[in-house]
């Protein structure tokens, strides 16, 4: 079976959490940089990969790397890559993306056309024909430039890992399904806890929460461009991972998982998400503003991601709304907090200093993850971890 070298790109800052999923998954990690990971894997890999990462943005095929300071030497390189182990001679490929950092070729719309032109060349003397049609299947490439050396990937992914399908509505301001995935799994949350999200929106938070409590896969109900490469990957191997994500998920699970807006409107959305993700019987979603949140139990999770005041109109609401949650979250018996946010007054006007604080870019915004850490159930109630699955 053929081993690949696979690239994941995630967000900047969960990089760590990424790779322990790949690591999770079976597959042995080659190389950790900023806003990606590499592992080895072979076909089946690539399946398991796109079907069951929920960090990752993608899943890449390396086809090469090299250094290029000109353009001569980008065509000459890209030329020089075994494009015909990949792309059949009725294939459509095209150069969907490139990015460049402090590289001399920054211009991606002549580094595009210039690798274009080069795996034409490539491939016409390979296959020995002078035009492709390119009505087969597409096989898009994406490309970094990172002090002048060019790393090439064949997209097996298409639409973003972070498109789960189940959000066709969302709120001004949506957290990717990938980065409310990450936020989740910096926590200590499990099923067996109660996790509340106080300012949900559109849902995602709650919704990614209640498919890691029931072990369902994030891409088992979606496409991939590669399900089509059945010159790469055979058919019978996406149907196996398929079925695999299938038999894995518990769909027996009962967890405690709350979402709360004062938008009315918010809740119909996160409603109608959660269904079309079919969460919705796991997911309590209510109309409610942050001075109503309260909890009788201990020992539950606030995860959120509440206004950041970007909007000039909106920062003048930010202190006391920062306060509302300090005030909130003070009143739960021995909850934990974790929240997301650019606002840089988050600590004061909670009233209280993050246990933890680590720095996630969200797109181009640099964020924080604030933690502020309850304490541990007792063991007895550790170890109950069944025990709120069973509620009627």
């Amino acid at each position: 079976m053929r081993k690949f070298e696979l690239i994941a790109p995630c967000h900047f800052g969960l990089e760590a959490v990424l790779k322990k999923e790949i690591i999770d998954l079976g597959y042995d990690v080659s190389q950790v940089e900023d806003g990606r990971v590499t592992f080895i894997g072979d076909d089946e890999a690539v399946c398991r990969a796109n079907i069951g990462l929920r960090t990752a943005d993608r899943i890449l095929i390396k086809v090469g790397s090299f250094h290029a300071v000109t353009f001569d030497e980008l065509f000459e390189n890209t030329k020089a890559l075994a494009w015909e182990e990949y792309i059949p001679s009725d294939g459509k490929f095209w150069v969907a993306k490139a990015a460049s950092i402090k590289s001399k070729l920054f211009s991606p719309s002549d580094i595009q056309s210039i690798m274009k032109k080069a795996m034409v060349e490539r491939l016409k003397q390979v296959y020995g024909i002078q035009w492709f049609t390119e009505e087969g299947e597409p096989y898009p490439i994406r490309v970094f430039l990172m002090k002048d050396t060019v790393t090439v990937g064949l997209d097996t992914t298409g639409d973003s890992l972070h498109k789960r399908g189940y959000r066709k509505l969302a709120a001004k301001a949506p957290i990717a399904e990938t980065l409310a995935a990450a936020l989740i799994m910096l926590t200590p949350w499990r099923r067996d806890r109660i996790l509340v999200d106080p300012f949900c929106g559109s849902g995602t938070i709650p919704i990614e929460a209640a498919l890691m409590a029931a072990n369902a896969a994030p891409g088992m109900k979606r496409g991939f461009t590669a399900v089509r490469w059945e010159n790469l990957i055979a058919k019978k191997v996406w149907d196996d991972c398929y079925e695999e994500a299938g038999d894995l998920a518990d769909w027996s699970v009962k967890p405690d998982i709350s979402g709360y807006d004062f938008d009315p409107e918010m809740i119909r959305i996160a409603k109608q998400n959660a269904r079309l993700a079919g969460m919705e019987k796991w997911i309590r979603f209510e109309e409610r503003d942050i001075g109503q949140l309260s909890h009788k139990e201990r020992y539950g999770f606030i995860i959120t991601n509440p206004p950041y005041g970007e909007r000039l109109e909106e920062k003048e609401a930010m202190p006391a709304l920062y306060k509302k949650i300090g005030e909130r979250f003070g009143a739960l018996d021995a909850w934990s907090l974790y929240m997301i946010t650019s606002y840089e007054e988050a600590e004061k006007d909670i009233g209280r200093r993050a246990d933890k604080n680590r720095k996630i870019y969200n797109g181009m915004m640099k964020t924080y993850y604030y933690q502020f850490m309850g304490p541990k159930p007792p063991k007895a109630d550790r170890g109950k971890a069944d025990g709120l699955e069973q509620r009627n």
